[in-house]
């Protein structure tokens, strides 16, 4: 077979031996553009073939909650879950750009198992924090924040990621510039314990030690290769049950993700 082509590459060379440098300039140029559109496309088709935002966060920290009023703007009584729920959110005013919202049990002995499954598909990921809370659990949400942090395919595909300081209606809830202080600390001191090289979600190799942040430096979020935005949030809003949920920043950020 190269044989064959040979002759077709000679004539091929030929002419271009010949072409005027005015016209080769042209054609090297067109093709430039060529390569760098079927560069984005590709890109692009990579990136919307990840049209889900997760929602991740411990247990009792308002996902469930907040998930339902994205979707209908409604107060439900919440539980424990033991499963994801998933449904379309489409941004208010833009009814063509839509995500699927997941939501994931944030149980210890389930929360790892399901950001497994979910993991590759992510545009991006919601961390939803009890800030009333989270003096008290400072240290799991980190540590669960960690976890996926250093997964592989998170830190490949970089999907953006956003804090959701929940229960912002309750008086004694911390703020976000507090919440992002602490987790920076907690996520400096995590790794440096953790000494043994992590590994995926699967089990699997990630080749050697994950640094987070960068070597020599303490913690903090801008290390990271994905973005990451901290919002204050209230899924149950400051009149209760009767009264609307109050995440402006949350529904602005997810139209930009979008």
């Amino acid at each position: 077979m190269a044989g064959g082509l040979e002759p077709h590459l000679e004539a091929l060379r030929r002419e271009l031996r010949a072409c005027d440098p005015a016209v080769l300039s042209v054609l090297l140029a067109l093709l430039a553009v060529v390569v760098t559109l079927l560069i984005w496309r590709f890109v692009q088709g990579r990136r919307s073939s990840r049209k889900a935002v997760l929602l991740l966060g411990l247990c009792d920290s308002g996902k469930t909650l907040l998930f339902a009023r994205l979707l209908t703007g409604k107060y439900r009584d919440t539980q424990t879950s033991i499963t994801d729920s998933s449904a379309v959110y489409r941004v208010s005013n833009n009814k063509s750009a839509n995500v699927t919202l997941i939501d994931l049990p944030g149980h210890e002995s389930l929360r790892l198992q399901f950001l497994e499954r979910f993991k590759a598909v992510a545009r991006a990921i919601v961390f939803v924090v009890d800030s009333v809370a989270f003096q008290r659990e400072v240290k799991d949400v980190a540590e669960f924040l960690y976890q996926v942090l250093v997964d592989g395919t998170v830190l490949k595909n970089a999907p953006a990621l956003l804090i959701a300081c929940n229960k912002q209606d309750v008086t004694m809830a911390k703020s976000a510039k507090l919440i992002q202080q602490q987790l920076e600390k907690e996520l400096n001191t995590l790794r440096v314990t953790h000494s043994a090289a992590p590994t995926s979600l699967d089990g699997s190799a990630t080749g050697g030690p994950a640094q987070l942040g960068k070597k020599g430096k303490d913690f903090d979020f801008s290390q990271l290769p994905m973005k990451v935005e901290f919002v204050e949030c209230s899924a149950r809003g400051s009149k209760g049950e009767e009264g609307d949920a109050d995440f402006e920043g949350l529904e602005k950020w997810l139209a930009k993700i979008a």
